[in-house]
Formats: structure tokens, C-alpha cells, sequence
């Protein structure tokens, strides 16, 4: 894959009058208008061959140039790791992520995550901002992901996640008997209190925050449910069942306290008290193919630690 970026193009009479960097941002659609603004700035975005400020007005007629070499952006090591890679082409990279791994380096995880695991797999990766990812799963929380492999392919994904045009479909085994489906649509927002949790927030603080969930079988004191993100707040699922007073098992932020059905089997009782993580599966992916426009969808089996639990759990309703 080349790393550099030539494109000429001509401004249109139509936009005579609008900024430099609105201009840029209609013609050149596939960068970010940020990265846009960069390459405006540094001198490799220019007009009629010469540099200009992005708040510039054009007349229209001028050509725009565009020399740019993509730069690695950011000082994180490859290391390989064993991907579960669902789906690969130019532009996309759909992954399993197992739990258990963190997905982008933070303070006490500098390594071993999957953006190190990226840049392994993909040395080109390093010149896409977060190695291409463009939307995180909890540590603990398995299941689907898509990676962006090219700043065109990342900056359509993130355009779509603000469109809410990708679906994303969990699987999760909640406390408590649900008697139907519903949504859950209350703002979310740092917790005030323990700032290591979210929490739903009334009034300032608070960012929407909708979620869709319905049932898909029912046990003596917990539920398997499929939950539909609308928006991708953090610990979304995770706040707004607990909110509804079903928190997920296994959670060590928001469960509360692990109550356990009547009359359960000695065995049902030790996995549901040393079940090691939330129980939530990213089990389902579709989204618009950036490249072709395609509508693409994957699926990713529940993991063998949840399959167990609802093994146990369905030997108890009978």
C-alpha cells in the first residue's frame, strides 16, 4: 500500500465564497476534516499551488492540491497475537475479540492489546490514528468488532457510528425474570461519586443514550436478552440493565448483589458465583461497506463461558 496521497481537483463556481476548509471538506471526503485542517495548515493542502489559511474564501475555479504522506501516528510496538479474524478485504478488518483483552493501550495496559495485536498483523495500520479502530468493547465484554485499514475505510465508519447506521447486536444473560422487551433510553455520564464508573446522569453531564433489548429465553431468576445499540456510550448495556434493575452476571461494576434462584443446583450456584466476567457477547455486526457500499453483516457464536452458564441454567427450568 503506497503512502502517499496525490490528488488535484478543481473548485467548483458553486463554491465561490465558502471557506477553504468547508471546500476541502465537500470535495475531499474520504479524510477527516480535522486531518483536512492539518494538511491545509502544514502546507500540503494547497490553492493554485500556493498555501492559504482555512478560513480563506474561494472564488471557484481554483485547483486544490493535495501532496501528503501518511506518518505512523503513534509510538505503540506490534506484537503478534492470535486474531480471530471473521472477515478481511482493503478496506475492513472484522475481528472476535476474546475477554479478557483491552483494546487500546491506557494507563496500567501500555501493551498486549488489540491495537498492538493490529500493528502485527498489518504494519500499514500504524499510519491510520488508533491503528484503525473505531469503536471499543469493554476488556471483558467478547465478541465483534470492525477495524477501519484505510483513512478513507475509517473516516466513512465513524461517519456511519454518528449516523447510527451500524447495527451492533449484544447477547446478554441478565439477573431477574424479564417479562417482555423494551427500551431503555436515559442519558448517560460519568458517575460522581466513583469516577472508574458511568452512571445515568439527569441534567448536565449526561449524553443520550438509547437502547433496545428483547428476550430470548427465560430461566428461573435470569434472562438471556439481545440488546440493540442506538448510541455507543460507554458501559452502555452494562448501566442501562442494571438501571432496569437486571444488571448482567458476572459484573463486578454494576451487579450488585448475585441473587440466586431458589432451589439451584450446587453447580449452578458455583458458576454463577465465579463466573469470571459481564456476560456480554458482541454477537452482531452490519454496517455499509466504506469501499462499495455494500450491506455487510456478520454473526460471532455466544462464547463457551456463557454457553456453559445457559447449559446450566436451562437443565434448571425443566
Amino acid at each position: 500500500m503506497s503512502n502517499q496521497i496525490h490528488i488535484d481537483i478543481k473548485v467548483p463556481a458553486e463554491c465561490a465564497g465558502h471557506r477553504f476548509d468547508q471546500i476541502a471538506a465537500d470535495l475531499i471526503p474520504d479524510y477527516s476534516r480535522a486531518r483536512l485542517q492539518n494538511w491545509i495548515k502544514g502546507g500540503q493542502l494547497t490553492v493554485d499551488g500556493r498555501s492559504a489559511k482555512p478560513k480563506d474564501k474561494l472564488f471557484g475555479g481554483e485547483q486544490l492540491q493535495l501532496r501528503a504522506e501518511m506518518e505512523p501516528q503513534g509510538d505503540w510496538e506490534a506484537q503478534p497475537m492470535d486474531l480471530d479474524v471473521v472477515y478481511e478485504d482493503d478496506s475492513l478488518l472484522v475481528i472476535n475479540k476474546p475477554a479478557g483483552l483491552v483494546v487500546h493501550p491506557a494507563a496500567g495496559n501500555p501493551d498486549g492489546t488489540l491495537l498492538n495485536g493490529l500493528l502485527a498483523h498489518s504494519a500499514s495500520q500504524q499510519n491510520i490514528p488508533r491503528a484503525g479502530i473505531v469503536h471499543r468493547l469493554d476488556k471483558d465484554t467478547s465478541g465483534l468488532m470492525v477495524v477501519a485499514k484505510t483513512l478513507q475505510a475509517q473516516t466513512d465508519l465513524v461517519d456511519q457510528l454518528k449516523a447510527r447506521t451500524v447495527s451492533r447486536q449484544y447477547d446478554a444473560i441478565v439477573l431477574g425474570t424479564l417479562s417482555g422487551g423494551g427500551t431503555v433510553e436515559a442519558p448517560i455520564g460519568r458517575h460522581r461519586q466513583n469516577r472508574l464508573k458511568m452512571a445515568v446522569v439527569k441534567g448536565d453531564g449526561g449524553k443520550e443514550a438509547i437502547t433496545h433489548y428483547r428476550l430470548q429465553e427465560r430461566f428461573p431468576g435470569h434472562t438471556l436478552v439481545r440488546c440493540q445499540l442506538e448510541t455507543g456510550r460507554t458501559h452502555q448495556i452494562r448501566v442501562h440493565m442494571a438501571h432496569i434493575h437486571h444488571p448482567l452476571v458476572g459484573d463486578p461494576l454494576y451487579g450488585g448483589r448475585n441473587k440466586l434462584p431458589a432451589g439451584a443446583t450446587a453447580e449452578l450456584i458455583e458458576a454463577l458465583q465465579h463466573f469470571p466476567r459481564q456476560a456480554l457477547h458482541a454477537a452482531e455486526l452490519a454496517l455499509i461497506h466504506p469501499a462499495t457500499a455494500e450491506p455487510m453483516h456478520w454473526s460471532a457464536p455466544i462464547p463457551k463461558d456463557m454457553l456453559d452458564l445457559l447449559v446450566l441454567l436451562r437443565a434448571e427450568s425443566h
